[in-house]
């Protein structure tokens, strides 16, 4: 199986390219930071899979162009590549959006959704030879609730949109499209603040249990009755029978009350 991970140098994309490696895939990883990048291919050759790493910096249509010309054919891509946090190494507001300046925009957008539409248009033409394919855009979604942050609730259903258009478009071609959401994840950046203010970890999970939804939905034979669908890591753990790495399974993430609106 070869696959893309876009922005797998930390965080979900990282757990999500050590899940592939874990599966014997050939992981071509991309991002912005070689260090990390470096670091993820040396554990994901570890568990027996092979790493292609790949500096790119996915704004840039040009190195985008140069990334996916390094990858003949195809079967799975992951649209994860995201900017939305650089503004807030402390988290997300919730002030009223006409307080908001408009730095966030080239994050969320231009760092986010362009970026995915951008991977998944050069991705394509590399699946539809073979007649089959996947392409998985990871989300943060609650059942459609208002995010309390109007570009980062924007973006996120548009990424809902993009899985669900590029399900319709590439159905007789036997290409699938989800979007996948994570539940509460202990990323560096969540422990970073967890070492600084201790919180409760006990509903969170890894970035692996993401992961190891990815690499159920790509060996599902059936997975075309799911294309065009939003997932969760919780759910799809209940039905293909995985667990976190500890052994545990993190139902689907529900927000605190006041986090989101409906």
């Amino acid at each position: 199986m070869i696959t893309l991970v876009t922005g797998a140098s930390r965080g979900i994309g990282r757990g999500i390219a050590y899940s592939l490696g874990e599966a014997k895939a050939t992981v071509y990883l991309s991002g912005r930071t070689a260090a990390g990048l470096d670091s993820a291919a040396g554990e994901i050759e570890r568990r027996g899979g092979k790493a292609i790493p790949v500096v790119c910096d996915h704004t840039d249509d040009a190195q985008v162009e140069v990334l996916f010309n390094r990858i003949p054919a195809l079967d799975l891509l992951v649209n994860n590549v995201w900017g939305g946090y650089e503004n807030h190494p402390n988290g997300l507001g919730m002030e009223p959006f006409w307080k908001m300046g408009m730095e966030d925009w080239d994050g969320m957008f231009t760092r986010g959704l362009r970026a995915h539409i951008a991977a998944s248009r050069l991705a394509i033409p590399r699946m539809l030879p073979q007649g089959k394919g996947l392409i998985v855009t990871t989300i943060a979604w609650l059942s459609g609730k208002y995010l309390r942050h109007l570009y980062y609730d924007l973006a996120k259903q548009g990424c809902a949109r993009l899985a669900y258009a590029l399900a319709l478009e590439l159905k007789p071609h036997g290409i699938a499209s989800v979007a996948l959401a994570p539940g509460f994840v202990r990323t560096e950046a969540v422990m970073a603040a967890h070492a600084k203010h201790p919180f409760d970890l006990s509903g969170t999970e890894s970035p692996e249990y993401i992961g190891r939804a990815v690499v159920h939905l790509a060996r599902d034979a059936g997975m075309m009755s799911k294309s065009g669908r939003v997932l969760t890591a919780g759910d799809l753990a209940r039905e293909y029978g995985f667990t976190d790495v500890d052994g545990k399974q993190p139902p689907a993430f529900e927000f605190p009350p006041g986090m989101a609106l409906d």
